[in-house]
């Protein structure tokens, strides 16, 4: 019989587990109060083990993203135009999730109180004043060990960067740090799978906690998040896609219309590797050429994540409502700062949100407590911004072509019709 069950839980999928493991949780929860507040060790003891893999797999990444470009004289003006308008696509996304969870406040309304472990750092955050200028002194570390014994991942990332510039101008010797940053990556990603593994019953654990302390109404929350975020997404994908067509005179909505086939196989399977290969042959279609194409879609891969930027500021913006804790705007400028570093060179990772957002809540004193939550309902989040990143990435690429003289407004126009099925007017914007 148990080896029946456990058979059908494997067939279930990872996803699927996760939210059986929510519903449960709630259910205990809220039937069994005093026997949920006691399974909070096991869901605390999850969160450590993501918090462990946070330190080598963003400094690993970030390497290997900055250096294994090569020298960065080489990269040429191809180059310099995608990272500017992935920067600039990265700002607006951040912006829209941290301007709407202002407005939408979906934790507004149902306050939790952190573990006894964070109240300190609760209480830390709530009155926590900024200095801007000491800040900035601050993010310089003076020591790279310390800084990763205490996870400030800010210092990591400054640190992190500097190095992956020097390696990448050291020739030859720097593919062997390369390599060595490439081996710990991938063992940190089977690390990161195993961990994501036992999350439903990390899940199960921390939410049957959180509903035997606070009650069920916390969470309402959760599907304010969910609506917040589609939200947000559809509101930052409208935006650009205007702002790309004013910009190169080549309607966007079309590119969107061009591809939608391959965001709902983004939605559907929540994975960009898996939806990597038919958008480059979309955009080949669509008259970009294949050298583009295939420079601009995989960098933008690790450079140009909007949806999880967008994700993450709502995630952090989400958990300081949720446990009552004010960011006034020079706070949120910062924490804006750090993700659109942080969420570099991840885009592969199994929960690569949820370790950004844990990592991002530690830096600025806030509960990890609440990343448990957000884990609950992460495989819809993970649909949403999966769309958002494909898309973006789709958009930066005809946006680099035109830019680059590549893509003539007739070529387009014709290649997208002739895509469609469709016949062309005059007034194609």
């Amino acid at each position: 019989m148990k080896g029946v069950f456990t058979k059908h839980m494997k067939k279930l999928g990872l996803s699927t587990q996760i939210l059986i493991g929510l519903v449960l949780g709630a259910l205990i929860g809220y039937l069994f109060p005093d026997f949920g507040d006691k399974l909070k060790p096991i869901g605390d003891a999850f969160l450590r083990m993501i918090k462990m893999i946070v330190v080598p797999l963003i400094f690993s990444t970030l390497i290997m993203g900055i250096a294994g470009t090569g020298d960065f004289k080489k990269l040429g003006r191809l180059g310099g135009k995608a990272i500017i308008w992935f920067e600039f696509a990265t700002t607006i996304a951040l912006a829209i999730g941290l301007i709407f969870m202002n407005l939408a406040q979906p934790g507004v309304g149902v306050t939790l109180t952190a573990s006894s472990a964070g109240a300190a750092d609760v209480a830390n955050a709530s009155q926590h004043s900024v200095d801007l200028v000491q800040y900035a002194v601050h993010i310089v570390p003076t020591n790279i060990i310390d800084a990763a014994a205490r996870q400030d991942m800010l210092q990591i990332i400054f640190f992190a960067c500097f190095f992956g510039v020097g390696v990448a101008h050291i020739g030859e010797s720097g593919k062997k740090i390369v390599d060595l940053c490439h081996s710990v990556a991938e063992a940190m990603f089977k690390v990161t799978g195993y961990v994501m593994h036992i999350a439903p019953i990390g899940v199960f654990a921390m939410i049957a906690y959180t509903v035997g302390s606070y009650g069920i109404a916390m969470l309402i929350p959760l599907g304010k998040l969910i609506a917040s975020v589609a939200a947000a997404t559809i509101l930052f994908i409208c935006v650009i896609a205007l702002i790309a067509s004013l910009l190169t005179r080549i309607n966007f909505f079309h590119v969107l219309k061009a591809i939608k086939d391959i965001l709902f196989l983004a939605f559907s399977t929540a994975s960009s590797e898996a939806a990597l290969p038919l958008a480059m042959e979309r955009l080949s279609q669509l008259g970009i050429r294949k050298n583009i194409v295939t420079f601009v879609m995989p960098t933008g891969y690790s450079f140009n994540l909007d949806g999880s930027t967008l994700y993450s500021s709502a995630g952090i913006l989400f958990i300081a409502q949720l446990y009552g804790i004010d960011m006034p705007i020079e706070q949120q400028i910062l924490v804006m700062l750090t993700l659109m570093l942080s969420t570099k060179g991840i885009a592969g990772v199994p929960g690569a949100g949820i370790i950004v957002v844990a990592a991002t809540a530690a830096a600025f004193n806030l509960p990890t407590d609440g990343v448990a939550i957000l884990l609950g309902i992460d495989r819809v989040l993970d649909m949403i911004r999966t769309v958002c990143n494909v898309c973006g990435n789709c958009m930066a690429t005809v946006v680099v072509a035109r830019w680059e003289g590549e893509l003539p407004k007739d070529k387009f126009n014709a290649a997208y019709h002739a895509l469609m099925g469709g016949k062309q007017t005059e007034n194609d914007f």
